[in-house]
């Protein structure tokens, strides 16, 4: 998963060094900055090239911020992460401007950048000065008396010496909070924001949750298959066998017969449990003949009445198809243990991209979600595909289950 928030590599981890350096590393960052705002300067000081500077800013300001990342990145160890693209944006030029690039970021390279280049500019002018005006007491010490310089400065050495002491010892702090300031805007501007950064995140999520929806799905497959075409053949020849054994052995001790009757059962049993588990798992009538003609199966399992109606106007995701034939199953299974009902009626509709389905009983009523695991296992079980499952079950009845889900994922 992507990263959306700035971190620090090794440099920045570190402890900052001792002065010099640190001052050092600072003023090379920000005379790095100065370059890359002379488009913006260009553009205030050449107003035949104003329209057209401004053009290419726009539509460069990708390359822009991709070159104040890595200056970032490289001097101050600070690793900003790119705008993030919402799904399914094509990458031309208008798009560009309107998805993947930010108005922070414009802001950034028009108004910031600049800025901050002139206070560069401005510090770094002053530290050369600060530096020339330190020495100032010493190279006029250092010429003779009878020279024109000398007497000129002759009563200028020592202040602008002290001068010069003194911008050394300021001007370090001064880089070092223009560079933090121009840090602190880098990461606030040239990042993505806080609601890009969520809409990017619940898009992972949910395409991500479609995955596993997906991958569980098929793994049940495999498992149904596996199951169907390994254990339960096994156990329907063992069971063949020992039918046979107790039809044809006449001559075996009763004691025998009656282990082979019994193993003869238990097999058969262990045979129907298997169905009924490989069903439970993946019906292979869902794949073969679709929801209809699962649902069908399920309603004829069941031992009350139930009035099916399915009307499928659209192709459904094999996904939803497995979701919506394990909702109407567990609800109706829920109908029979609970509801006491004399009948069911189960409504399956396609329209607007998405499947209705109603399953209504005459039954008690009183059914509440809370107070059960059932319900609860419907609604995350429709909620796993942006589904809604919504219950209308007054006491005495009668009770209403209505499940909402996308045809298509």
């Amino acid at each position: 998963m992507l990263s959306t928030k700035p971190r620090r590599a090794l440099i920045g981890s570190a402890a900052r060094p001792p002065w010099p350096a640190a001052s050092w590393r600072d003023a090379r960052f920000l005379a790095a900055g100065i370059p890359l705002s002379l488009p913006v300067w260009l553009t205030a000081t050449v107003p035949k090239l104003s329209l057209f500077l401004v053009g290419v800013i726009l539509l460069g300001i990708r390359l822009l911020s991709a070159a104040q990342r890595a200056r970032l990145r490289a001097l101050r160890g600070v690793d900003i992460p790119p705008l993030l693209r919402p799904a399914g944006t094509s990458a031309g030029a208008v798009t560009t401007l309107r998805t993947a690039v930010s108005w922070r970021q414009v802001g950034y390279h028009l108004a910031v950048g600049p800025l901050v280049a002139l206070g560069a500019l401005v510090v770094l002018w002053g530290w050369g000065a600060a530096v020339v005006a330190s020495t100032v007491l010493g190279w006029s010490w250092m010429m003779p008396s009878t020279s024109p310089v000398a007497d000129h400065w002759a009563k200028l050495d020592v202040p602008l010496t002290a001068a010069g002491v003194l911008l050394l010892a300021v001007l370090p702090r001064a880089v070092r909070l223009l560079a933090a300031l121009d840090e602190a805007l880098a990461v606030r501007m040239l990042g993505p924001g806080r609601t890009a950064v969520l809409e990017h995140r619940i898009e992972e999520v949910v395409e991500s949750r479609a995955g596993l929806v997906d991958a569980v799905d098929a793994e049940r497959r495999r498992i149904e298959r596996d199951l169907h075409d390994g254990a339960q053949q096994r156990l329907t020849s063992l069971a063949m066998n020992l039918g046979l054994a107790r039809r044809t052995l006449k001559d075996v001790p009763s004691e025998a017969m009656q282990v082979i009757v019994e193993a003869h059962e238990e097999a058969q049993a262990a045979i129907d449990e298997l169905r009924d588990l490989v069903r439970g798992l993946h019906p292979a009538v869902l794949e073969d003949r679709g929801l209809d003609a699962a649902l069908s199966g399920i309603a004829a399992r069941i031992p009350l009445p139930v009035r099916l109606d399915v009307d499928l106007a659209e192709r459904i995701a094999p996904t939803v198809e497995a979701v919506a034939y394990f909702t109407v199953s567990e609800a109706l299974t829920n109908v029979a243990k609970h509801a006491k009902a004399s009948r069911v009626d189960v409504s399956v509709r396609t329209a607007g991209g998405r499947l209705r389905l109603v399953v209504s009983d005459d039954g008690v009523g009183g059914a509440d979600a809370a107070r059960g695991t059932g319900l609860t296992g419907l609604r995350q079980r429709t909620a796993s595909v942006d589904g809604s499952l919504s219950l209308l079950s007054p006491v005495g009845g009668p009770t209403t289950i209505t499940v909402e889900l996308p045809c298509a994922l």
